[in-house]
């Protein structure tokens, strides 16, 4: 590819492309996706064949993990069952990377891709906005910030919010960026059950146990059902992830049975009475679909260590000094009843799925959760047939040396998976949208995507996406003419904040090749591209699935993209453009696009070769004297989060850019032939010398993998 035809691409981000996916259709009919599921014995299962429970064992409040099978019993209905499978399953991947040194305004490496078979912890941190006051959740933001440090490359998470519109499955990564968005969208919710601080004031007359709604406020409501449901909604979700799953529960109050909210008029005085609401069937619905998820649930009571004596926002009126003491000592009863009572409901879904709560600590002990969750015991052994009558059997577990703990699920319903799968099949539009949604995607079609922002004056702000094909993967049919043809649907979908959808399209594309462009796409595979119009700014989590519609083969793949606001007037990055350079004697006879488009996909080079990287720099201030900018771009070379190489600082040259506000340029990378084959980042630095301090830099990131 000639440096003309490079730069030409790179102002494609201001022209966009007639791609196949222009407007947004109505999604076509789907087809079934063959979900990724591990077969091996890593999976925790109820079937008329096997019955596997997992178990965790520690010492002193460290795991155990050097027992055998002869050191457990296990019980079913108080009757002692034989033990015909045993193993310990580790999840401990690869020790968490390290980072670059933490600056103002950059951003996370981007994550490696997720492997569904490799070990990891998949959890899900459930923050109940509902059920946590403003006091708490300052404190909730600043432990996860902490516990996002110790995972591991490989350990999949979502953070998710029980208040507002959610979604689940699509949230789960192992990318720092999303995390981090997620992180920062943490707020009080204003309609939290709980209030501004975690005890409410003692009012006149009335020991209050939540926090006082008006009667015509849209919060007034049963938020701890809305809680419960959100509980529910996420491990069900969960179900479709496979292997062994926890989710941690960050709430001031998850109660069995608490009051309704008194409701007061403007003088303070009752005018609603409360009543007792028992929330036991819901939580142990919440348990039951964990049990049979293989998903452990763990509970932070985050009202941790709390002062329960008088303070001075409360409120008495007494006449003597024995009211006046008998008074501080109902007060002080009365919040730790309170804060008992606010976590009961939490520490039964915890015990009954094997899980714990943590109660009492201001450090929330994340530590010791992720710890429990190194690794755990699978212990089977085959069922009668008195086990599957659709009742709900209770399984103990021991381990018979001394000194040692074991925690497992309270127990099962007896329905077995093949009688629960053929009673939820789902429809193929389901199955679908599941490949869209899932972490791991489906794997049926071997795709690679690269998502790059752009932005035209006219049009906005657009993600266009290249998307990489096997043609091995696909079906082609010949037409009269010798030609080879595949007919593909490709669906992408924007999640934003809390996992919701943000924008979606779903279009079809006949692929045709014929003589030796067929040959190159078998030998080389093929990449095709589209638009997808970005209405608002934002971090947004992006999915795409391609279904082969003649074999009904689908395959999904995702990414995090990051939408700029230009209309703040800040020095801002495209997404960055790579390209590796090539002698004549190994270019294809391809077309332009589809040599660019093929590069852009599949983003491999081998030690020795160059790489020409390019983007497009917006919001770049202009010195008045000369009508030109003044940018300085640096280059720099990650592996394993450090810096490997560093090239000389470039001066950008935008004498010839018809659009100061959209200045394209480009470099070229020289890859040492001493570098090893891994998983690399290029990261981009571009500097403003004419823009003020806090808008002078603007920074890109693009991973690429060096092969043998």
């Amino acid at each position: 590819m000639t440096k003309e035809m490079f730069l030409a691409l790179l102002l494609l981000f201001s022209l966009l492309l007639p791609g196949f996916a222009q407007t947004p259709q109505a999604t076509a009919k789907t087809t079934p996706s063959n979900q990724t599921t591990d077969e091996k014995d890593d999976v925790v299962r109820i079937t008329t064949n096997l019955v596997q429970v997992d178990a965790v064992v520690t010492k002193d409040g460290k795991p155990v993990r050097d027992l055998k099978a002869e050191d457990f019993e296990i019980f079913e209905d108080g009757h002692k069952q034989t033990i015909s499978s045993f193993a310990y399953i580790s999840n401990v991947g690869p020790a968490p990377t390290s980072r670059p040194p933490e600056t103002k305004n950059v951003p996370p490496l981007p994550a490696t891709p997720l492997r569904p078979n490799e070990p990891r912890r998949t959890m899900a941190l459930v923050v109940d906005d509902l059920g946590l006051s403003a006091e708490s959740m300052s404190l909730v933001r600043k432990q996860l910030r902490k516990f996002l440090n110790e995972l591991g490359p490989n350990d999949m998470v979502a953070i998710i919010r029980t208040g507002g519109q959610m979604g689940a499955l699509q949230q789960f990564t192992n990318d720092r960026r999303v995390l981090e968005r997620a992180l920062s969208q943490l707020k009080w919710n204003f309609c939290s059950r709980v209030g501004i601080n975690v005890l409410p004031p003692r009012l006149p007359g009335v020991f209050a146990t939540s926090f006082p709604i008006s009667e015509d406020s849209p919060c007034a409501m049963n938020s701890v059902s809305n809680t419960m449901k959100a509980l529910r909604f996420i491990v069900e979700a969960m179900s479709e992830l496979p292997g062994r799953k926890s989710m941690v529960v960050f709430s001031d109050s998850l109660p069995r049975e608490d009051q309704e909210p008194v409701f007061r008029d403007r003088d303070g005085n009752v005018i609603s009475a409360p009543f007792t609401t028992n929330y036991s069937y819901a939580l142990n619905r919440i348990a039951e679909r964990a049990i049979r998820n293989s998903t452990v649930i763990y509970a932070v009571d985050t009202q941790g260590l709390q002062y329960t004596g008088l303070t001075a926002a409360d409120s008495i009126h007494v006449s003597s000094q024995g009211q006046i003491n008998q008074e501080i000592n109902n007060i002080i009863s009365s919040r730790s009843n309170l804060i008992v009572q606010r976590r009961e409901g939490a520490d039964l879904i915890a015990r009954q799925t094997g899980g714990f709560l943590v109660r009492n600590s201001n450090d929330f002990e994340l530590d010791r959760i992720l710890e429990d969750q190194s690794g755990y015991y699978l212990i089977g052994y085959r069922p009668t047939d008195e086990t599957f009558n659709k009742t709900f059997h209770k399984i103990k577990a021991r381990v018979k040396r001394s000194g040692m703990s074991l925690r497992t699920r309270f127990g099962f319903f007896g329905v077995s998976e093949e009688e629960s799968d053929n009673l939820s099949r789902r429809t193929l539009t389901d199955k679908a949208n599941l490949a869209l949604m899932s972490p791991f995607g489906a794997h049926d079609i071997h795709l690679d995507l690269a998502a790059l922002f752009g932005n035209d004056k006219a049009l906005g702000s657009t993600l266009r996406s290249f998307v990489y094909l096997d043609a091995h993967d696909l079906t082609f049919t010949d037409d009269a003419e010798g030609a080879h043809i595949a007919t593909l649907e490709i669906s992408s979908i924007l999640f934003g904040n809390n996992g919701a959808v943000a924008d979606r399209q779903t279009s079809t594309l006949q692929v045709r090749l014929k003589g030796s462009s067929y040959e190159e796409a078998l030998r080389d595979g093929f990449a095709v591209w589209f638009d997808l119009p970005v209405k608002r700014p934002g971090a947004y989590q992006y999915r795409v699935a391609v279904r082969d519609v003649t074999s009904s083969k689908l395959g999904a793949v995702g990414t995090f993209v990051s939408i700029p606001n230009l209309n703040n007037h800040r020095l801002t990055l495209s997404g960055i453009v790579l390209q590796k350079t090539s002698s004549p004697t190994t270019q294809t006879s391809t077309t332009p696009q589809q040599e660019i488009s093929h590069s852009l996909a599949v983003r491999r080079y081998a030690p020795g070769s160059e790489l020409r990287f390019g983007c497009v720099i917006y919001n770049a201030e202009v010195n008045p004297a000369t009508s030109q900018p003044k940018l300085q771009l640096q280059a720099r070379l990650y592996r394993d989060g450090k810096v490997v190489y560093t090239p000389p600082v470039m001066t950008v040259d935008a004498s010839k850019a018809p659009d100061l506000a959209r200045v394209a340029t480009e470099g070229v990378v020289r890859l040492e032939n001493k570098l090893e084959p891994g998983p690399y980042y290029l990261e981009l630095v571009v500097t403003d010398e004419l823009a003020k301090d806090k808008q002078q830099q603007a920074i890109q990131w693009i991973d690429f993998e060096i092969v043998p």
